[in-house]
C-alpha cells in the first residue's frame, strides 16, 4: 500500500526521494510527503492527493541537504489530508517518522504519552510512534537506533519504520515487521524503500531486511541488528530486473504479483479485529446494538467479482447470524421496486468504489430509507463517501484488471460483518466467534500453502489452452467460487466459460459436455446436507460423457473419477471459497498467457466502470 523512502548522500535529498515516490504511484495513495534532514529543525511538507501537489508545495527555497525521508499515504487512521499525510514529527520538530502497516495498540500509546505532555495534532496511529520514539531516544542518550529496537518491543501490528533526527541528519534508521523494506546500496549513498523500485535507477545493489531486523544507514555504512542490538551479517543480492520489472517485484505481470500478494492483503483485512475481550472489532459500521437487532433484512449490491463476494455473505450471515439476505446485481436493482425500509442494511461491494451501477443502486437505497454500509478498497472515492459507514480492505492497489486480491479480502470483509452482527444478536456465543476468527487467522498461511505448491498446476492448465470452453461446478458455497472461476476465465482467456450449481447439470448444461470438455469442480467440505455424495454423482455424470474432471478439494479426501485433483489445506467449510479461488485464479492467468493474451489489460475491459 503505502510507499517509503529513504536516502542519504551527497545528493541534493529531495531529488531522489520525489523520484522515488514517483516510482511508487503504482501502489496507489492519496497523500505524500517528504522530511529532510535540516540541522535544528527538519524541513517538513506534506499534502493530501496527488504527488505533484507535494512537489507544486515544494518552491525554489526548499533546502538542499543530502538526506530525509519521503512517504506515499494510503489511509487507515484518519482521512486523506494534509494533517494526516505522513511523516509526522515529534513535539520539537526535530524527530520524524514514516510508516507503512497499522499499529494496533496505538489508542494505548495516545493515551499513554498525551498523559505524558505530548501534544497530537493527527488521528493517525503513526503520529504516536513519533512521540514514543521522541522519549525513547532521550533515553538512550541520542541513539535512535536504540530507541526504535525499544519502540518495537511495544508495538503491536504489521509495520514498516524508518525515521530520521534533526541532530543527526545524516542518520536514518528503519524497521520491518511483516512489512518489506530493503536497502539499496549505492557508492557514497545509500537507500531505504518498501519497492525497490524506488532506487532502481541509482543501484541495483540490495538488502531485504528480515523480520524485526533495524537499519541503520549512512552516506557510507548500513549496519543491521535484531532487537536486542546485535550486529546481523545481512546477505545482499542483485537485482536483475529494470525498474518498470521492479515495480511488479520480479514478476512478469502485475495480476501474477497480485495472486501472490493475497496471504498479506488477507492478514491485514484481518488485523486486529479481535479485542482483549473476544468482541469482533468492528467499529466503521457505526450501527449500535439497538439498531442491529431491529435489522429485519440485509441487501447486498455489488457488480461481478464483487457480486461473487456479495453471494458468500448470503450464505455466511444467515450461517452465523440468522438474519436474511438478499443478493443484487446492481445495475439491475432499482428497477424492479426492491422493498427498502429503515430497517433494512444495505452493504455495497466494490473495489474501487466508482462503480457507476453500484453507487446508482446505492442512491436509491438511500432514497428509500436505507443505511447503506460500503465495502471499499480504495480511500475517499465515491461510494464510501455517499454511504453512512464503510469498511476499508487492505489489499492495497490492485493494477491488473482481473481482481484477484481484492476478491479474497472482501470475502474476509463480509465475513467479518457476520461474525460482528452474530455477536450482536447472540446467535453465535462469544467462544464460536474466537474460534471462527482464529481460523480466519490461518487462512494467510493456507493461502502461502497453495501458492508455493502451485507449479503443478500452472503446468496442468497449459496443456488445456487449444479448449474454447470449460465449465465449473459447485454446490452451496461452492456455486460461487464456480461463478467467480469462470468469470476469471471469461476475462482473461476470451473462451466461453460458464459456472453451474451442480444440481443444474441435469436440467439443461449437461448437454453442453461433450469429448474431452474440461469441467473443473469445487468439492464440498465436511458433509452437513450430503452434498459431498451429490458433487460427486455430479462428477460422475459427467465423466460418463467423455468430460476432462479436474477437481478442487482438501487434503485426504478420497476422490474417484477425476482425471486431476487440485489439494487445498483443510478449513472449516464456510472459509473453502478463500483458497478453492486461488487455484482458479491461476488456471484463468495460465490460460491467458498460453493464448498469448494481455494478462494485466484483457480487451475491451477497465479496472473501474464508470458508466451505467
Amino acid at each position: 500500500m503505502c510507499g517509503i523512502v529513504g536516502y542519504s548522500g551527497p545528493q541534493s535529498a529531495a531529488l531522489p526521494l520525489i523520484q522515488g515516490l514517483r516510482r511508487l504511484e503504482y501502489r496507489g495513495y492519496d497523500s505524500a510527503g517528504i522530511a529532510l534532514g535540516t540541522p535544528g529543525t527538519l524541513f517538513i511538507e506534506k499534502k493530501a492527493g496527488k504527488l505533484s501537489n507535494l512537489e507544486n508545495a515544494l518552491d525554489a527555497s526548499l533546502p538542499t541537504v543530502h538526506s530525509g525521508i519521503g512517504h506515499t499515504r494510503w489511509a487507515t487512521h484518519g482521512g486523506p489530508t494534509d494533517r494526516n499525510a505522513h511523516p509526522h514529527v515529534d513535539n520539537d520538530g526535530k524527530l520524524a517518522v514514516i510508516h507503512n502497516g497499522i499499529i494496533e495498540n496505538y489508542s494505548e500509546l495516545r493515551a499513554t504519552l498525551q498523559a505524558r505532555g505530548h501534544k497530537f495534532s493527527s488521528e493517525t496511529d503513526t503520529e504516536s510512534v513519533a512521540h514514543l520514539l521522541s522519549d525513547l531516544r532521550k533515553e538512550h542518550k541520542g541513539d535512535l537506533a536504540g530507541a526504535m529496537c525499544d519502540a518495537v518491543k511495544l508495538l503491536r501490528g504489521s509495520f514498516t519504520l524508518v525515521a530520521i533526527h534533526a541532530d543527526n541528519p545524516d542518520v536514518v534508521v528503519g524497521v520491518r515487521r511483516n512489512s518489506p523494506l530493503v536497502v539499496g546500496l549505492g557508492k557514497g549513498e545509500n537507500f531505504m524503500a518498501s519497492d525497490v523500485a524506488a532506487f532502481i535507477d541509482y543501484t541495483k545493489r540490495a538488502i531485504e531486511l528480515g523480520q524485526d531486523e533495524v537499519v541503520t544507514m549512512t552516506p557510507t555504512s548500513v549496519v543491521i541488528t535484531n532487537l536486542k542490538g546485535a550486529v546481523i551479517v545481512p546477505k545482499e543480492y542483485e537485482i536483475s530486473w529494470d525498474a518498470t520489472a521492479a515495480q511488479k517485484g520480479g514478476f512478469n505481470h502485475f495480476m501474477l504479483k497480485e495472486i501472490f500478494e493475497q496471504p498479506k492483503a488477507v492478514a491485514d483485512t484481518l488485523i486486529g479485529r479481535l479485542s482483549d475481550n473476544k468482541q469482533i472489532v468492528l467499529d466503521e459500521l457505526h450501527m449500535s446494538i439497538e439498531e442491529i437487532r431491529a435489522l429485519k433484512k440485509i441487501t447486498v449490491i455489488a457488480c461481478g467479482t464483487a457480486y461473487h463476494a456479495g453471494m458468500l455473505a448470503k450464505y455466511a450471515i444467515e450461517k452465523w447470524a440468522k438474519i436474511p439476505v438478499e443478493v443484487e446485481i446492481a445495475s439491475e436493482y432499482r428497477y424492479r421496486d426492491p422493498i427498502v425500509d429503515p430497517q433494512t442494511l444495505v452493504i455495497a461491494i466494490s473495489q474501487s468504489g466508482e462503480t457507476m451501477d453500484t453507487l446508482m443502486a446505492l442512491r436509491h437505497a438511500k432514497s428509500a430509507g436505507a443505511r447503506v454500509f460500503a465495502i471499499c478498497n480504495t480511500h475517499s472515492s465515491t461510494i464510501p463517501r455517499e454511504s453512512d459507514a464503510v469498511l476499508y480492505t487492505h489489499a492495497g492497489p490492485e493494477i491488473a484488471v482481473a481482481s484477484t486480491k481484492a476478491f479474497l479480502t472482501q470475502i474476509i470483509a463480509v465475513y467479518l460483518i457476520g461474525l460482528h452482527l452474530a455477536q450482536i444478536n447472540g446467535a453465535l456465543k462469544d467462544v464460536q466467534v474466537e474460534e471462527l476468527y482464529n481460523e480466519l487467522l490461518e487462512l494467510p498461511g493456507k493461502i502461502e500453502q497453495i501458492l508455493q505448491t502451485a507449479e503443478p498446476l500452472r503446468a496442468l492448465t497449459r496443456t488445456f489452452a487449444h479448449n474454447n470452453i470449460v465449465l465449473f461446478l459447485g454446490r452451496n458455497i461452492g456455486y460461487p467460487v464456480a461463478l467467480e472461476g469462470a468469470l476469471k476465465l471469461k476475462e482473461l482467456a476470451y473462451i466461453h466459460a460458464e459456472g453451474f450449481a451442480g444440481g443444474e447439470l441435469k436440467h439443461g448444461p449437461i448437454a453442453l459436455i461433450d469429448s474431452g470438455t474440461p469441467v473443473i469442480a469445487i468439492l464440498p467440505v465436511g458433509d452437513e446436507h450430503g452434498l459431498n455424495e451429490k458433487m460427486l454423482s455430479n462428477i460422475q455424470e459427467v465423466k460418463a460423457r467423455g468430460a476432462r474432471v479436474i477437481v478442487i478439494t482438501e487434503e485426504g479426501a478420497n476422490i474417484e473419477g477425476a482425471e486431476h485433483i487440485i489439494r487445498i489445506p483443510v478449513v472449516p467449510a464456510l472459509l473453502q471459497p478463500i483458497l478453492a479461488t486461488v487455484p482458479l485464479q491461476l488456471f484463468a492467468y495460465e490460460m491467458a498467457l498460453a493464448r498469448g493474451n494481455d494478462v494485466d489489460q484483457p480487451r475491451n475491459l477497465a479496472k473501474s466502470v464508470t458508466v451505467e
